[in-house]
């Protein structure tokens, strides 16, 4: 007679998917003793499972508050769950012929929290080209995906952003009103531009994805050395190029692009 599989559960592995688990929802980071209590665990065997999560890259302790978040084996874990479930596999070869169209290259990025993250990447075939880093946390306010994605966030993603935002360039929106005001002619125009915003000498457009529901689960983007993809370039080439492949990829999602 077959036993139950409940009957195999590893009780230390239960409670320390317990743990991941608390921090899918608000706040980001939670300490020991809150965890306890949700939990109604030991401090002790809170911390012992805290510290084994962390030392394999689950778990990361922000030592100022000396809270804990999630860490980049996580988002590993998402990515390669994203990709068996066909986001990464219907990108792929639209970006492809972006990159074809284009010769630059082009990356597909999901919002992680205050970041955004590159998941997916095909290069283009350039001496010199830009290499998007997969699981890189980027910023939000002055990347062309992170913009794209802000620009159609839920308000409450937005009011998380500080009042003064880190400058990285000379072009970088660091004022939460200007950014709010060019975040609304982004959502308007359906493209997000990044003209050395992040990093000098770099030019990029991005285009939302949107799945089944309409809901925005990512964002396509091209980028490339800024001698080759001036002001220009993008509106007389690359906008239209770029919003058809959005349109594109949403439509393999399922998305009723007539909408």
């Amino acid at each position: 007679m077959r036993r139950e599989k409940s009957n195999y559960v590893i009780q230390s592995v239960s409670h320390a998917l317990d743990v991941l688990e608390q921090f899918t929802g608000d706040p980001d980071e939670l300490g020991v003793t809150e965890l306890s209590k949700r939990l109604k665990l030991h401090k002790n065997n809170v911390f012992r499972l805290l510290a084994t999560l962390e030392a394999r890259g689950y778990i990361d302790q922000n030592k100022v508050t000396e809270n804990y978040r999630l860490g980049i084996r996580c988002l590993r874990l998402g990515q390669r769950y994203v990709g068996q479930t066909g986001l990464l596999r219907q990108a792929r070869p639209i970006m492809a012929e972006v990159v074809k169209a284009s010769s630059e290259t082009a990356f597909l990025a999901v919002m992680n929290g205050g970041s955004v993250v590159p998941l997916e990447t095909v290069e283009a075939e350039q001496p010199v080209r830009l290499v998007s880093r997969l699981g890189d946390l980027l910023p939000l306010h002055c990347t062309a995906a992170g913009k794209m994605l802000l620009a159609l966030a839920d308000e409450e993603v937005f009011n998380v952003l500080p009042e003064r935002l880190p400058k990285f360039t000379e072009t970088t929106i660091t004022e939460r009103q200007a950014l709010s005001t060019h975040l609304r002619a982004v959502a308007k125009q359906g493209y997000a531009l990044e003209m050395g915003e992040h990093t000098t000498d770099v030019h990029a457009i991005a285009v939302p994805v949107r799945d089944y529901t309409g809901t925005v689960v990512g964002s396509l983007t091209l980028a490339g050395p800024a001698h080759r993809l001036p002001a220009a370039r993008i509106e007389r080439d690359l906008v239209a190029l770029m919003l058809k492949a959005g349109i594109d990829l949403s439509a393999r999602l399922g998305f009723d692009t007539s909408r």
